[in-house]
């Protein structure tokens, strides 16, 4: 039998209150995630592939045998899964959460998928009498442990406001930025942001380390002027350090331009610069990286212009 739904008056903030709520993908983003949720006191229903973490279940967390249980037992539904055929087993396949929803329940996609179906998905819930948000992040593992996520949403507003309080348990700028599959198209936004500004970054320091300047005096320069940059503070220090752990890996960041390069076909746009960052990830993954950080896109450039960051400089000592 499923728990009896929950239907908050309209216009009320629940910051105070518990919620029975499921969190479905206990990976690298969302173990932390749903941690935050636990430790806020919510009653929390989980499910994984692998078996649940320990550290969960002993904030109390409950672990389900599928994602049919974790929507039966929650009132508000988080996935967060690598990928499109991810979140779309997790919905819709066998045992998935469609299969132990009732009216009234809200589905939350925080995972990074197309647009495109994301809409699809949406109206799917939306027939089986259930909200449907789409509200992928950014801020990588560091964000989701220190809870300082920014997250953009697609969907309603009544349901964007129930559910608000648990995303300020997981992040800082949440923004409700229109209807269902808009959230994706802010994060594909995001993400080719992030790629071109990677790319400049590694240009711009490959070339300093060249002429025979020190990278790292160069980086610490730029972040004084109009060039400062988020990616410049912490991916040009990956470069200049030789860095490259994960992060967000490569392969992920793929599956992120993949979308928008696809999306930018359907729409009949072009988007030059960000096939040139897809294939200077092709590259780093062909020479084994696409565990590597994304930051690590610079080794291709380095490899093209057969000089590595850095190698060139060398430290001497000031005169007496």
């Amino acid at each position: 039998m499923s728990a009896t739904p929950f239907r908050p008056p309209e216009h009320r903030r629940f910051e105070d209150t518990a919620m029975n709520v499921g969190f479905i993908g206990l990976g690298i983003m969302g173990r932390p995630m749903a941690g935050h949720l636990a430790d806020a006191g919510h009653t929390l229903f989980v499910y994984d592939i692998n078996p649940a973490p320990e550290d969960l279940l002993a904030k109390g967390a409950t672990a389900c045998g599928s994602s049919r249980e974790v929507a039966q037992k929650a009132d508000i539904v988080f996935t967060m899964v690598p990928d499109t055929p991810h979140v779309q087993a997790a919905l819709f396949g066998p045992n998935g959460v469609a299969e132990g929803l009732s009216a009234g329940k809200i589905v939350v996609d925080m995972s990074s998928i197309s647009p495109i179906e994301t809409k699809a998905f949406a109206q799917r819930i939306n027939e089986l009498g259930c909200d449907y948000l789409d509200a992928p992040v950014s801020g990588g593992e560091v964000g989701a442990k220190a809870a300082s996520l920014t997250i953009m949403v697609g969907g309603p507003d009544k349901a964007f406001e129930t559910v608000k309080p648990l995303f300020e348990k997981m992040g800082k700028n949440i923004t409700l930025v229109g209807g269902n599959g808009d959230g994706q198209t802010t994060k594909v936004a995001n993400q080719i942001v992030v790629a071109l500004t990677i790319e400049a970054v590694g240009e711009a320091l490959l070339f300093a380390s060249k002429a025979g300047a020190d990278p790292a005096k160069v980086r610490q320069a730029l972040m004084g002027g109009f060039a400062s940059s988020r990616i410049l503070e912490v991916h040009g220090e990956r470069m200049v350090k030789r860095t490259f752990d994960p992060g967000f890996r490569i392969e992920l960041h793929q599956k992120d331009l993949n979308l928008a390069l696809a999306g930018a076909r359907a729409l009949g746009v072009s988007l030059p610069n960000t096939a040139t960052c897809q294939e200077l990830f092709n590259a780093c993954a062909a020479q084994g990286g696409k565990a590597w950080d994304h930051s690590g896109m610079v080794r291709a450039l380095e490899l093209l212009a057969n000089h590595e960051i850095g190698q060139n400089h060398r430290v001497t000592e000031p005169a007496e």
